[in-house]
């Protein structure tokens, strides 16, 4: 039998691998994206183009294209702070005698990117509808610098909250200590979507920054990737989580007050 350290090092090789990978399709996306350049709006501020059709571009093929960079872009983000938790699957289906490890956790990890997947889908076209609404009155793109800063605020002060440490403790204990699990594919599935569930509920204030401040910025991007890391894999999560907290509750009552001109 393969040793358990043997097992973990190919464990820890394929994912560096793929987070690798989806990062640099990530940059190289990005660099290549006309989003980078937008469009100047009222109020002093630019559109990304990523929620903007293009000429020639029907709705289902811009929500193809979205779909697929947000999938690259979420494996990127989230495997740092995925890896443990499928280590911790891994182990409670080794103490169940499973075989085909391999396979179940890359089952379970497959359950968890659906759901970032379906957020992705519901995404996109709230976006699209919100940057339709902007393009076409003025007075709602100037009024979209405050509301920035008022979601980054509301974000940052749902760290704060019961409902974001409950999120937080099942993602970081998921399975629990000396727990076993049957060694099944639609078991791995179900697992990888209920840890997604956790996931997208205690991320969802700071994947809201992103997707306000700008979805194809790489250093929202490494910013928010960093915050949902340390907030995992550090020791005092939740303390990491309300320090995270404060960070945003000050650079939306920092954009508030720069958008009403203090």
């Amino acid at each position: 039998m393969i040793s358990e350290r043997t097992s973990q090092r190919a464990f820890i090789g394929v994912l560096s691998l793929l987070f690798a990978a989806s990062t640099a399709a990530t940059i190289v996306w990005c660099a290549s994206m006309p989003a980078m350049h937008g469009m100047p709006m009222p109020g002093g501020w630019t559109m990304s183009m990523t929620w903007m059709l293009l000429p020639g571009q029907s709705g289902p093929r811009a929500a193809a294209s979205f779909l697929r960079m947000w999938v690259v872009m979420m494996v990127a983000m989230m495997l740092p702070s995925l890896m443990p938790m499928l280590w911790r699957y891994r182990a409670a289906v080794v103490r169940a005698g499973a075989a085909r490890l391999a396979w179940l956790t890359a089952l379970a990890g497959l359950g968890y990117f659906v759901v970032w997947t379906v957020f992705g889908m519901a995404a996109f076209p709230v976006g699209v509808a919100l940057a339709a609404a902007e393009m076409q009155l003025p007075a709602l793109a100037r009024a979209v610098p405050g509301a920035v800063g008022a979601v980054v605020l509301i974000a940052g002060a749902l760290q704060f909250t019961a409902w974001k440490a409950h999120h937080l403790d099942c993602c970081r204990a998921s399975p629990g200590a000396g727990r076993t699990l049957p060694a099944g594919a639609a078991i791995a599935v179900r697992h990888g979507l209920r840890l997604g569930l956790h996931c997208c509920c205690c991320c969802a204030g700071l994947t809201v920054i992103l997707l306000v401040v700008g979805v194809m910025d790489l250093r929202a991007m490494a910013v928010v990737t960093a915050a949902i890391t340390a907030e995992r894999l550090a020791p005092n999560g939740q303390r990491v989580a309300r320090v995270i907290g404060a960070v945003a509750v000050a650079a939306g009552v920092f954009l508030i007050g720069q958008a009403a001109g203090l």
